[in-house]
């Protein structure tokens, strides 16, 4: 059956007379006595090309000015792009050059107007600049908002002292990239790998799994031993765009680790009504069902909302798994004032999985020490296995201006979900396969209940200040951040396993239906809260200093509780804390010109760790610094960015399997060790937007390699080099409503060596490099409908997407398949 969402009234609603004026309240007058300069500042600009009423409240929102003008008088009026520094005379003088309307200044306030208007007989009324600013407007791959995730600073990407990507609504759009894990694949210097089975994913940066995630920059907590709503199984309807940042981030996330972070950003309510509707079909019986509606609620515009519901279902290349999916998205905005704007909404996400791995894929050797080889088709599991998550995120904000762009946002994070789940498989973790026979290996049967509830909250107050005649920038919060895991494992007693042994040959993937008891609880229990500070100071007009530093409280508990006495003397209590961890940030830009910018950048790295090692004891945090120097560039009028970074990472403590051993009392833990003197050198290349009217670009490289004290290579299941390019170009003249679109992902080898006590010796898993290619093309038959088709690795390339390092399993990629999207906007 397919999902529908809730009806909601929605009526277009009444547009104010002409002949008033709109009194358009970016930020209000207020000021905060003592910190600003009466000085006129010269501010960064960076506006694309739109319509001129847009960009002029832009320019209003970030001077902190009123603007009032009569709307006939820029209806229907393109603005130019705009960009670099400037006053905000010189700002109007651009944007209003050749459209013959003049503007006036009194004080903090602007009027637009023509020579004829008679601003005294024109009665006003107000309305209120858009606090959010989206990416859904644009055509390009190249962003040009401003980010705070690095610093919590509003920033543009030039001014950040990091490597910083934006995957924006087109590029998702173009590429129907409809899950995190499809958009993350496609994004710089970013590895997506299955940790087992269907279910699991380990987003990797730099040669380290990115454990750091932000909902609309509110730092949520991934688990990736369980995926325990994990925003890793997100689905893309929701977000308008996802930015990340390679590099250690802790002045923003907590503790500091050096692979990134990423940052997820809701789709806000529109000024104007809108409603899309979206169709997907594609292989494997695919169907994919989306509708948004959005808009103002109250005549004034006051109250803006928008709902989006989505359905889909499909099987997989993968014998016998399936999915559906179903989402529901709303928010709601409300100007409690002139400057003040309350945000809240819910997103809800039920997936209901068949035929699932569980928490494995399938084996990587033979018991005779050779590399398994199977068809991608494979699927160890039980077809009527199953695999269930039901993820519920509530959130809210209140941010509010004070006037010369000082501003105040508190936000906070609620999320509540549960994970059951039924596996029999294949007991991949119990010995190896022969290969002539297909015997060797039994049953595993798990079951498992899991409740997880998570709290964040995030204060913060931003503003510039005026010190030695120059404008600064400071920003200063608290953050808090709680989770909570209960965990049920269930084991079976209906005797499956010893009445019937896996083949390889003869596995006919037989539905089983286990009688499941409580086996062990294994619980865990997360907070974390800090308080932080950074401030940017221009030293000159070309050199900028970002210091910050963030010190906070981490506390970590885990139990492992079996039910049958015998088993008790394993139960297990385990605490990791730590108090007033202080992580320093220092970061350096200097604006070469217009077009370029160097920049350095120095944090350190201090992570608590959940990981054990043979005897059951908790790893020593990581600890460490990280290093970045790079340059970036605006290039066509700033329609076109690159960038360049080179990072060193050095770290104690490192976590590293430890080979052949798991936790003492668990059958499914993997033993750890830590790693001292590793470091991590690399490289990052990125080139983003237009290279001509049509012609969409996103091109970058990555290299890194992480080595022990020896100087020998680790974490070899990463690759050292990944490529990644991808372009559209929409045809000119009679051929305007043709786009096509091409790209290639290239990533060099991965392999993972063990020594198996049951083989004997060392053996070594490998994947050798390969290439995946992805084409697309689209058709807009006119301003409302259009339709896109994407092939997805045309060659058809087999590759192992993942080699597991736990239980030596691997998991293979998605071979070549078709999506059609028709979308109709009205």
């Amino acid at each position: 059956m397919l999902f529908r969402s809730p009806g909601v009234p929605f009526t277009r609603l009444n547009r104010p007379l002409l002949s008033r004026l709109l009194l358009v309240s970016a930020l209000s007058l207020a000021t905060l006595p003592g910190l600003v300069s009466a000085a006129t500042p010269t501010l960064q600009w960076q506006l694309p090309a739109q319509a001129l009423d847009t960009s002029l409240i832009a320019v209003a929102q970030q001077a902190s000015v009123q603007l009032l003008y009569a709307p006939d008088i820029l209806a229907g009026r393109q603005a130019p792009s705009l960009h670099g520094s400037m006053t905000l005379d010189q700002a109007l003088q651009q944007l209003l050059t050749g459209t013959g309307i003049r503007y006036t200044r009194h004080g903090m306030q602007v009027t637009l107007s023509k020579d004829a208007d008679d601003i005294t007989q024109l009665q006003a009324v107000q309305v209120h600049a858009a606090r959010e600013q989206s990416t859904e407007t644009s055509d390009s791959y190249h962003s040009d908002l401003p980010s705070s995730q690095a610093t919590k600073m509003s920033l543009t990407l030039r001014e950040t002292p990091q490597s910083v990507s934006v995957m924006t609504h087109q590029r998702i759009q173009d590429q129907s990239l409809t899950r995190i894990t499809d958009v993350l694949q496609q994004a710089p210097g970013i590895s997506v790998q299955n940790t087992g089975g269907s279910e699991r994913f380990s987003v990797n940066s730099r040669g380290y799994s990115i454990g750091q995630y932000q909902l609309d920059g509110v730092p949520v907590v991934v688990d990736e031993g369980t995926q325990d709503v994990s925003p890793s199984l997100s689905d893309m309807v929701v977000y308008d765009r996802v930015e990340l940042i390679r590099g250690a981030t802790g002045l923003t996330t907590g503790s500091g680790d050096p692979s990134g972070t990423l940052n997820m950003i809701r789709k806000r309510p529109t000024q104007e009504a809108q409603i899309i509707a979206n169709v997907g079909l594609g292989s494997w019986s695919r169907q994919r069902y989306e509708l948004d509606l959005a808009g103002p609620i109250n005549s004034s515009g006051t109250i803006r909302g928008r709902m989006i519901g989505a359905w889909q279902g499909s099987d997989s290349y993968i014998d016998y798994y399936g999915q559906k999916k179903q989402v529901l998205y709303g928010i709601m905005e409300a100007d409690l004032g002139p400057n003040t704007l309350l945000t809240a909404g819910v997103d809800y996400q039920r997936t209901r999985s068949r035929g699932a791995m569980g928490g494995l894929g399938t084996p990587l050797f033979f018991s005779n020490g050779e590399q398994v080889d199977l068809d991608v088709s494979t699927n160890l599991a039980s077809r009527n296995n199953w695999y269930n998550n039901d993820a519920l995120n509530t959130f809210a904000s209140v941010q509010h201006d004070f006037g010369q762009d000082w501003t105040v946002k508190a936000a906070v994070n609620r999320l509540d979900a549960t994970r059951r789940f039924q596996n029999v498989m294949a007991g991949i973790t119990s010995g190896f396969i022969n290969q002539q026979t297909g015997d060797g290996l039994p049953l595993w049967v798990q079951g498992g209940d899991s409740r997880q509830t998570q709290t964040s909250a995030d204060l913060h107050i931003t503003g510039p200040y005026t010190l030695g005649g120059r404008r600064h920038e400071m920003v200063a919060g608290l953050s808090f951040m709680e989770a909570d895991t209960r965990f049920d494992s269930l084991k079976d007693v209906s005797g499956i396993t010893s009445r019937q042994r896996f083949n390889l040959y003869n596995w006919d993937h037989q539905a089983f239906h286990p009688v499941f008891e409580q086996n062990y609880d294994n619980d865990t229990y997360t907070r974390e809260y800090a308080a932080y500070a950074a401030t940017r100071l221009s030293l000159t007009d070309s050199l900028s200093v970002i210091g910050g530093l963030r010190m906070g409280n981490y506390r970590w508990q885990y139990q492992q509780l079996y039910a049958d006495a015998p088993m008790q003397i394993w139960n297990q209590h385990v605490t990791a804390s730590a108090k007033d961890m202080i992580t320093p940030y220092l970061g350096v830009t200097y604006d070469l010109n217009d077009r370029h910018s160097l920049y350095a950048s120095y944090t350190t790295i201090f992570a608590p760790q959940t990981t054990r090692d043979r005897n059951g004891g908790m790893l020593d945090p990581r600890e460490g610094a990280n290093y970045e120097v790079g340059v970036k560039s605006d290039w066509l009028d700033s329609k076109l960015s690159t960038s360049a970074a080179l990072f060193l990472i050095q770290q104690d403590n490192l976590a590293v399997p430890d080979d052949g051993y798991l936790v003492p009392g668990t059958t499914d833990t993997a033993a750890y060790r830590g790693e001292k003197g590793a470091r991590t050198r690399g490289l990052d290349l990125e080139i983003n937007g237009e290279l001509a009217p049509g012609w969409q670009l996103a091109a970058s490289y990555a290299y890194s390699r992480t080595q022990d004290s020896k100087g020998e290579r680790i974490r070899t299941t990463m690759p050292q080099h990944l490529l990644k390019v991808w372009t559209r170009y929409q045809l000119p003249g009679d051929w305007h409503r043709l786009t096509v679109g091409a790209g290639v992902n290239w990533q060099s080898a991965i392999e993972n060596t063990v020594s198996p006590w049951q083989i004997g010796r060392p053996v070594t898993a490998r994947q050798s490099a390969y290439a995946v290619t992805n084409a697309m093309a689209h058709y807009q038959f006119n301003k409302q409908l259009g339709v896109t088709f994407n092939v997805n690795n045309v060659f058809n390339r087999k590759y192992l997407s993942s080699i597991g390092t736990v239980f030596n399993t691997g998991y293979y990629g998605e071979p070549r398949n078709v999506r059609l999207n028709l979308r109709y906007a009205f």
